[in-house]
Parts: structure tokens; C-alpha cells; sequence
């Protein structure tokens, strides 16, 4: 699959300003691991695979699991794991580079490619490679693709990702996702660098500072949510209390920037992906998002926030920068 690979660095269209020299940053994607001899086998599905959708992908491999395989990995669509999330974990037995064919372990690298945006699929499948190496995730596939119900899911370190073809309705991604990075260390420095998903707290503290005093007040808070695993996505259903300064009370040139931060966290994601989600955010309303920072996780004292989420009545977009980047999705049309 031939992806473009561009850095989410401080261009022209992202417009990032500087402010105490917290955007000396580098997103720069990490080069994929798992070079070697490529099998006759694989260029072949990577020839065949290379316009295909995710979705017809997980198909071809279900249809081209052996029984053994199946038993490891396929589940009905009801059974209560499909809908987990956490920061590490496996949701079966079946890992990419152990339970399956070179070509199935390639198709299955294509469907998590598909996934993403051509900009940052590279840099996304790097970041994996990275914290803990794509053959070392999970997968699971539940209900039988073609049947109208069914969802690919892949887990491991810093990464859960689906793939449903729409066939959960009203939830963006299928349901909760994970996406996080340990650059260069388990406690990064405050400028995270080579931090895949930085860019996205940058373009947020920027939105923290074109607010003004009172605004600040409202939206600086003490501690997060922490961490719960799937209770941490775990949806309020309503505006009322909370946290956060809305987007109701923001100006014009704000919420352009607030427009702005949402664009950011969806860019590494597929088109389809981030216009479901941008569709459900503003069927609940766009001014009922709240956005929220977090002065007593701050690495480095800098008042760069490093903790900050963004959360509505069907949405919760948390991004816990601290001690490294762990984020948590979730973003349906009702609860």
C-alpha cells in the first residue's frame, strides 16, 4: 500500500503559534520496524489489497482463517469484550506474528493502515512498531463480516482500533478506541519530543491561550479523570455539570480555534471515520462540548498542558499527556 508519509509538524495549514518555546517539537513518524524478506506470498496480497477498503479486507481474511484460527479469534458479535478499551492489553490469544500466515498477518497490517489517513498511517503503524511492535497486538473478529454485524478489533500496546462497517450504528469507530506513544522515554520531557501525537496538545493549548481570565478560570482545573480502562470512556449522556468551559461561551475566533482542535484529533483517521464522528459530535451539538485543562499534571511546571480532554453529552475525547501520551475515544450519537 503506498502511503504518503508528511510530518505533523507547524506548516502553513496548521498555523501553530509559539509560545515559550513549546512548539520545539518534532512529530516526525518512527521508520516501521519489520524489514526482512518479503514472501512472493505477501507482494501479492499487498498488489491485490492496495485500493481495497478495510472493511472488504477483514473479509478476506475471515474467509481465509482455518478452523484452529477461528477458535482463537472469532467470537459472536454480543460477547462483552468487543466493546472494551484499555491502554494495554490483548483482547485474544491470537497474535499477528504468531497465529497467522504471512499473508493473512499482511492483510491484517493493511486493514490497521486502511484505518488511518494516508498522512499518518505510517507514522501511526510506526508508533506501534515502537511501543511494543504490531506482531506482538491482538485481534479478534466478532460476528461474520457480510452478515450486516460484525467488528475487527485490534489491541496491544497504546493501541485498540476497529473496523465495523457501520455496522454498530451511531457509534464513530466502531466504539471506544486507544491511541497513545512513549516516544523516547516512559516519562517524557514537556516538549514530548518525537511524540507522534503531541501536535494534537499543541493546537489545544492553543485554543487555552486566546482564552481570556475568566474563560481560563472556568476551564483550568486540578486533577483529570485518570485512568479506568473502560469506565474511563464511559459517557455522561448530558451536558449538565460538565467540566470545562463550553464552546457556547466561546467567541467567534475561539471556536474557530475549538473547530481546529477537532480537526487535529481526527486528522490521523480515515475520511469516513472522521465524518461519522464530526456528524454525531454536531447532531448533539458542537456548543455543548466542553473543553478542559488540568494544572495539577503539568510536566515541567511550564503552563503547557500537558492532561486536557474535550467531552460532550455522546462525546469524551480525554488525552492524558502525562507521564506519555495515553488518549481515550468515544463518541456516539446517544448513550
Amino acid at each position: 500500500m503506498s502511503v504518503t508519509t508528511r510530518s505533523p509538524d507547524w506548516d502553513s495549514d496548521h498555523g501553530h503559534i509559539t509560545r515559550r518555546g513549546f512548539l520545539r517539537t518534532t512529530a516526525a513518524g518512527i521508520a516501521a520496524a519489520s524489514a526482512g524478506v518479503v514472501t512472493a506470498t505477501v507482494l501479492a496480497v499487498e498488489k491485490n489489497v492496495e485500493r481495497a477498503s478495510s472493511e472488504k479486507l477483514v473479509k478476506q481474511l475471515y474467509d481465509s482463517l482455518e478452523s484452529g484460527q477461528k477458535a482463537t479469534c472469532c467470537f459472536r458479535f454480543d460477547d462483552p469484550s468487543r466493546l472494551k478499551v484499555d491502554a494495554n492489553w490483548h483482547i485474544s490469544e491470537a497474535r499477528v506474528g504468531k497465529s497467522f500466515r504471512k499473508d493473512q498477518q499482511e492483510l491484517i497490517r493493511q486493514i490497521f493502515l486502511g484505518l488511518h489517513s494516508e498522512e499518518y498511517a505510517q507514522q501511526v503503524l510506526g508508533q506501534v512498531e515502537h511501543d511494543g511492535g504490531f506482531d506482538q497486538c491482538a485481534i479478534a473478529l466478532f460476528g461474520e463480516p457480510g452478515t450486516g454485524q460484525f467488528e475487527f478489533v485490534l489491541t496491544g500496546r497504546h493501541v485498540t482500533r476497529r473496523c465495523d462497517g457501520d455496522s454498530v450504528s451511531g457509534a464513530a469507530f466502531g466504539g471506544p478506541i486507544f491511541y497513545g506513544h512513549a516516544a523516547k522515554a516512559f516519562n517524557e520531557p514537556p516538549d514530548h519530543e518525537g511524540n507522534v501525537y503531541w501536535f494534537q496538545a499543541l493546537r489545544a493549548n492553543e485554543l487555552f491561550q486566546a482564552l481570556d481570565g475568566k474563560q481560563r478560570e472556568r476551564a483550568l482545573l486540578g486533577d483529570s479523570r485518570g485512568e479506568q480502562g473502560t469506565d474511563t470512556v464511559k459517557l455522561r449522556g448530558t451536558a449538565e455539570g460538565l467540566a470545562g468551559i463550553p464552546v457556547s461561551e466561546l467567541s467567534a475566533d475561539q471556536r474557530k480555534l475549538a473547530e481546529k482542535v477537532m480537526e487535529d484529533l481526527l486528522r490521523p483517521f480515515r475520511e469516513a471515520d472522521r465524518l461519522e464522528s464530526m456528524n454525531l459530535i454536531r447532531k448533539n451539538g458542537f456548543d455543548q462540548l466542553h473543553f478542559s485543562f488540568y494544572k495539577n499534571e503539568d510536566i515541567g511546571d511550564d503552563g503547557v498542558w500537558d492532561v486536557w480532554q474535550v467531552e460532550g453529552p455522546t462525546t469524551l475525547w480525554y488525552f492524558n499527556g502525562q507521564p506519555h501520551v495515553h488518549t481515550w475515544v468515544h463518541i456516539r450519537e446517544s448513550v
